[in-house]
């Protein structure tokens, strides 16, 4: 991925959180047909290896975890808010006229290694921790738990699942969010984009606007 300066993220702990506040990533494997992605949501363990794990399940007809072979590379991307960038929103460009559309994101690139993890008990305890985190955002009077389903459906579900565990090697961020511009062009595109329905890119662009 190209990555200018200005839009580079390297801190490994932003990286982590980022991944933990959008976990749904598209998984990119090579197999015997070629290029293949699956989207999947991921559970990070930032304390196991170098750059963290990520853990994850697919369903067992998904030809993915039999297509990719154990220990093979992957990519896993990661993508939160992104929109598109008018020159018009620029007050800078009402005065010399030279600026041109663009698009703003934030995407995470995680480079690691396959494994596969065809055993129910990686695969129960993947499933809990991903319900778990994801019910506490929810309604605390009603979240839902597994053992609110019946113990032999809840098993009959786990049968027809593959866990997937990537050792991350590589962990790359951009943030593209304007921080290229002057602050008066920061600031009108961040008015723009919110003016649109893009609330989430600009309180994004306005953040990366207070660190540069």
């Amino acid at each position: 991925m190209y990555v200018p300066e200005s839009f580079a993220e390297g801190r490994t702990e932003a990286l982590h959180q980022f991944i933990r506040a959008h976990p749904l990533g598209a998984l990119v494997v090579h197999g015997p047909d070629g290029l293949d992605a699956n989207h999947l949501p991921f559970e990070l363990d930032a304390a196991t290896g170098q750059h963290g794990m990520l853990r994850a399940h697919v369903a067992r007809a998904n030809t993915v975890w039999s297509a990719a072979a154990d220990g093979a590379e992957v990519l896993v991307i990661f993508r939160a808010a992104e929109g598109y960038i008018s020159p018009n929103w620029y007050p800078s460009k009402q005065e010399s006229h030279r600026q041109v559309p663009t698009w703003n994101y934030q995407v995470v690139h995680a480079h690691g290694r396959i494994h596969i993890r065809d055993d129910e008990a990686f695969v129960r305890g993947v499933v809990a921790r991903l319900t778990h985190a994801h019910e506490t955002r929810t309604d605390a009077a009603r979240r839902w738990k597994m053992s609110d389903a019946p113990r032999d459906f809840i098993d009959e579900m786990l049968a027809a699942i593959v866990g997937i565990e990537i050792e991350i090697r590589n962990v790359v961020g951009k943030m593209k969010l304007s921080q290229n511009r002057e602050e008066r062009d920061q600031a009108g595109a961040a008015d723009g984009v919110a003016a649109h329905g893009g609330q989430a890119l600009a309180d994004a662009m306005l953040a990366a606007s207070r660190k540069t």
